[in-house]
């Protein structure tokens, strides 16, 4: 099969593909713009975080497959595509422990005012009075909202970490998930809100979707602590800009995040943004799952999908029921 990567793929495991008898093409810098040219003749479009609009789809007579090389499918007209009869799919959960390691490692930059200590001493400066002025995280308490395999992570290094436990209730649970919570003492409350109102810390790990485009508005900011430590590591949508940097200017809250509402496409940009340069965050330029093994992990699940669409079966398919 004729198979495009509009993103980095690894090597290796673009020879094992090739060895397979597949005509793969790699051009990992493709643009939204450039798609609907460069994919014309693909049977299987890979995409990490390449856009695939609707006139890419239309223009691609032979396209049967687009697989998002991650979890998020928000990229990709997943509506188009099942018009067009073209599965979308996506390769859930093998990002898991890189995004959670970033969003821990967010968590103890802030504590400990790690980025300025290293701005500062770098400049030849001296200040342990001021940096010598972090909480800790042992006995401190997180919310975790989404607990999927990334949130699942997550909640698992800040236990390790001492920290206390919060989720909202939710009965249907899977019952391998809710042994797993009861085994890292996690307490239920009834809705988002009372977990805000509960916690030094927020950690966000929900899907794109309408439901949860702005969750963090200026009703859940109000319920929050003063200081309280906001990390987003999931889509930039969830948060109402505006709000938060009010927030942070208004109650001291700080903010660890990886991606924003209007974060550049492009590997290399300019990026303006006034709250990713507000001075309460520590910003990070979305690269949650951006690790070697990570990466590895994912691209051996687009393989996986790969030969079982070879041998007629559809995996992790996001736009079609069967």
């Amino acid at each position: 099969m004729k198979i495009l990567f509009a993103d980095k793929f690894p090597q290796a495991f673009l020879k094992q593909l090739e060895n397979a008898g597949h005509a793969c093409t790699l051009e990992p810098n493709l643009t939204a713009v450039d798609l609907p040219r460069a994919a014309k003749e693909s049977e299987i479009l890979v995409v990490r975080s390449t856009r695939v609009e609707k006139e890419t789809i239309k223009n691609a007579g032979n396209l049967k497959m687009i697989i998002r090389a991650g979890a998020g499918t928000n990229t990709i007209d997943k509506d188009t595509a099942a018009v067009a009869k073209v599965y979308v799919c996506n390769v859930p959960g093998k990002n898991a422990i890189a995004v959670a390691e970033l969003a821990m490692g967010l968590l103890i930059a802030i504590d400990r005012n790690i980025p300025d200590n290293v701005s500062q001493i770098r400049q030849a400066k001296w200040d342990k009075k001021r940096f010598s002025e972090a909480k800790g995280l042992f006995g401190r308490s997180i919310g975790v909202i989404g607990l999927g395999a990334i949130g699942m992570a997550v909640a698992e290094r800040a236990a390790a970490f001492g920290m206390k436990l919060f989720i909202i209730r939710k009965p249907e649970r899977a019952p391998e998930v809710s042994n797993r919570l009861t085994e890292l003492g996690a307490t239920e409350l009834e809705d988002l809100h009372a977990v805000a109102a509960n916690c030094d810390v927020l950690s966000f790990h929900t899907p794109a979707s309408e439901e949860t485009k702005k969750l963090v508005n200026e009703e859940l900011l109000a319920a929050m602590r003063p200081g309280t430590i906001l990390l987003n590591t999931s889509r930039g949508d969830l948060i109402d800009e505006p709000a938060l940097i009010k927030a942070m200017d208004e109650k001291g809250i700080r903010a660890g995040l990886d991606v924003y509402m209007d974060e550049p496409a492009a590997t290399q940009a300019n990026f303006v943004s006034e709250l990713a340069q507000h001075p309460n965050v520590y910003g990070t330029h979305h690269i949650g799952a951006s690790t070697e093994q990570a990466q590895n992990a994912v691209a051996e699940g687009v393989i996986d999908i790969i030969e079982a669409f070879q041998r007629g079966h559809i995996m992790h398919c996001v736009n079609m029921k069967f």
